[in-house]
């Protein structure tokens, strides 16, 4: 352990395929903040409106502690931060979107029995407290952002572990007063993805249930009824985290699942709303916690990262058509990571990699891959 945070500079490079994937990492520098709380969930968003890409971090989970923002410095380095909040929440989750329609970024916080907050933003990354939304006691675990009504603003879908998930219209100004519940009374959702999943032109969900429940997609009447029901998986999955995309580039949404204690699966739509066909991209059976997608080696499909806990990350490599993987690890540290998710945070062009992990240190990697040509 010492050794990794007092090397300079390490270098993880993937042989994979005919394209070389490689991270950087820098254990000195590449943190976002020096912290080792309980984080669950990392936001990411022009905050300050300077071009880049700035952090919020969700801390505490079951236990209150002090959210963060911290501020890009153009390079991809976090060099300035500040408390989101003076009061300590019990947070799992944070997504950041212009919620009041001013055109800044604001934030939306879902914490565990305790309510879930809003922050709006002045424009220059300073934020003041508004008021909650969904139920105020509720175990949340997780949060999504989406236009579900399709009116223009930003919505916000809230999956409780152990009670009824909930969908927060938003009225144009940030509030979200009006509720529509969604899934059983007992759904132990962690996780939810909105895709239009029918082709019809409206957001559908695709559920991602813990505690041996069936995994489902809800399809959307056109008037967020979301009656029909397509069940995925094998009905008694340990599932925590969902993505959705094109992995086989059929043009037809596929379902990528992150499992605890058993193999991660690709189910590949067909256009008839069956997700029989599947794979196994991870035969691990390791407990994975979150899912991240994109274009990693930039040679035009979607490869994926898997968070674990108590275990070491995973990079999957696609090769074109979802039927075959390489995968690579991460970092050598067994981590807690709950949250994992990609972007491009020092602005070239490469798509990195951030980590929020409980009880160490929240890492981020780099991405420093050429392209063959």
């Amino acid at each position: 352990m010492k050794a990794l945070f007092t090397a300079l500079l390490l270098i993880a490079s993937f042989s994979l395929f005919s394209q070389e994937i490689t991270f950087r990492k820098n254990p000195s520098r590449y943190i976002l903040g020096t912290q080792q709380d309980r984080t669950a969930s990392i936001g990411l968003g022009d905050i300050d409106n300077d071009g880049d890409m700035d952090a919020i971090l969700a801390n505490g989970r079951h236990w209150a502690q002090q959210n963060l923002v911290f501020f890009n410095n153009g390079r991809g380095i976090f060099t300035v931060g500040q408390p989101l909040d003076i009061t300590w929440e019990t947070s799992y989750a944070t997504e950041i979107a212009d919620l009041d329609g001013d055109g800044d970024l604001d934030v939306a916080v879902g914490n565990d029995m305790a309510p879930n907050i809003l922050y709006f933003n002045d424009g220059t990354g300073n934020f003041k407290r508004g008021g909650s939304f969904g139920e105020k006691y509720s175990p949340t675990r997780n949060l999504t952002v989406a236009d579900l009504d399709q009116d223009g603003d930003m919505d916000i879908l809230i999956t409780n572990r152990g009670a009824q998930n909930e969908i927060c219209l938003n009225d144009g100004t940030g509030k979200f007063e009006r509720i529509i519940n969604f899934g059983a009374n007992r759904d132990s959702t962690i996780h939810v993805e909105v895709a239009d999943m029918d082709a019809d032109g409206d957001n559908d969900l695709i559920l991602a249930n813990r505690d041996g429940g069936p995994n489902f997609v809800y399809i959307n009447d056109g008037k967020l009824g979301f009656d029909q029901k397509i069940p995925f998986g094998t009905g008694t999955d340990e599932t925590r985290a969902v993505a959705v995309g094109d992995i086989n580039g059929d043009g037809i949404n596929d379902i990528i699942t992150a499992n605890i204690g058993e193999p991660n699966v690709i189910y590949f739509g067909n256009g008839k709303l069956d997700f029989s066909s599947k794979i196994i991209f991870d035969d691990t059976k390791a407990n994975s916690y979150s899912i991240s997608t994109g274009d990693l080696d930039k040679d035009g499909d979607i490869d994926i990262v898997i968070a674990n806990s108590n275990g070491v990350n995973m990079v999957f490599q696609n090769d074109g058509n979802g039927a075959n993987w390489v995968q690579s690890i991460l970092s050598d540290q067994k981590l807690d990571t709950y949250d994992i998710i990609i972007d491009d945070i020092n602005g070239d062009g490469n798509l990195d990699i951030l980590e929020a992990n409980s009880d160490a240190r929240n890492f981020f990697y780099m991405n420093t891959t050429k392209i063959n040509k």
